[in-house]
Parts: structure tokens; sequence; C-alpha cells
């Protein structure tokens, strides 16, 4: 990446499996950097200069809100968090990688009441998708694994991100209905994409051609 006129890029990049998936995809743009880079000390920040950037590892709950208030430029985050969140960022590009989906789970053939619970680590969408469906609940917020509250009795229902399934049905759970799939998400802060146009549309085209020419992950 050629440094614009604007100088570093700032990027703010999650912790955990979305970093791992999105190091193949930045090689694959252009940008050959190594996972052992973020992994091999405890830092945080990796200034970058000659190649234009300045990375820092965030929780991925936290990106958008690095990106809203301006600490960094651009993020990558997940469609999920970035729904929860309610930031006001621009969404610039579906990275495609670590795809699934946040689905509304609970024990099976166990009709719900009148007016059930729902645990979640999203209240947000939670709520919002059962109020557009004329659904009257009680969202209940948990950080931890929401799949232990139908087993405990604290909730009828969970809404939580599905991979692969195996999590819900080695709870005797299984997934009842699907609010909307999931992927990486690369979002900009509104007045560095005003300032810092051409650098952060140059990042968003290499790494969009890189998404259509596909990478194995």
């Amino acid at each position: 990446m050629r440094k614009g006129k604007c100088g570093v890029l700032t990027v703010a990049l999650p912790k955990g499996r979305v970093l791992e998936e999105l190091m193949p995809l930045f090689a694959k743009a252009g940008y050959p950097f190594s996972h052992d880079l973020f992994t091999s000390s405890r830092k945080l920040v990796f200034t970058l200069p000659e190649q234009g950037f300045t990375f820092f590892l965030a929780k991925p709950m936290d990106v958008p809100t690095y990106v809203e208030y301006g600490v960094a430029d651009v993020g990558i985050v997940g469609k999920d968090v970035l729904l929860e969140a309610g930031r006001e960022v621009y969404e610039l590009l579906d990275l495609k990688i670590s795809p699934c989906r946040l689905s509304v789970a609970g024990k099976p053939g166990v009709e719900p009441a009148l007016y059930p619970r729902v645990a979640t680590k999203y209240p947000r969408i939670a709520e919002r998708y059962f109020k557009e469906r004329g659904q009257q609940v009680e969202v209940i917020f948990l950080n931890g694994s929401v799949e232990l509250a139908p087993l405990t009795g604290l909730a009828e229902r969970i809404v939580d991100i599905v991979s692969t399934g195996r999590t819900l049905a080695e709870n005797g759970l299984v997934e009842l209905e699907q609010i909307t799939t999931v992927t990486a998400r690369l979002i900009a802060n509104q007045v560095s994409y005003r300032l810092k146009r051409n650098s952060i549309q140059s990042l968003t085209e290499q790494l969009r051609q890189a998404v259509e020419r596909g990478v194995s992950v």
C-alpha cells in the first residue's frame, strides 16, 4: 500500500478466530502480514510505517467503538457485532470470512410461554427481532455461555451465534429460527473516509479483489 498525503491508516483488528482467517485474505490482497506478528507477543499496537499501517488489537465488540470515535480509521468486525453495537460507521465491504449465523435456539418440542425469557449476548438484536414479529419477550443479557440458560431454567430461548451447531447439540438444544447470516466486514470512520478517501478506497478495492478471487483460510 502506498501512503497517501494523509499518512498511515490505523486499523482496528479483532482478537480471535477472525484475525486468523483475515491474514490469508490480506496476503492475497498484497499485504503479506504474518499472523505471528500479532500473536508472538503481548503487544496490542503494531506500527508498520513502510507498509502504511498502524494496527491494534481489540475485543471484537469494541472495534466499532474505536472506529466511530476515530481512534481507528478502519476496522474489521463481524456483522453480528456491527448490528449489536449500532455505531455510526460506514460499512464498506463484506469480506466473506468467518461465516456463521445468528439464530434463536432452545430445547426441542418445548412450547414457549406467553411471555418467554430469551438469554443472549445480543440484547439489541434480540429485542428488535422479536418486536418486529410482534412477540413479547423478556430479554436477559448474559456474557458467558448462553446455552446454560435453558438448561437451568433461566430462559426458554437463546439468541446466539451458530457455526456448526455442535455446541447446541451437545447441550440438548436445537436451532429454531435463523435471524441473519454473519460474516466479517470492513468498516470505516466517517471523517476518516473523507480525509483519507484515497487510502481507504485503495485498501477496500484490494480486499474486494482478493474476496472475488477467493482465498483458502
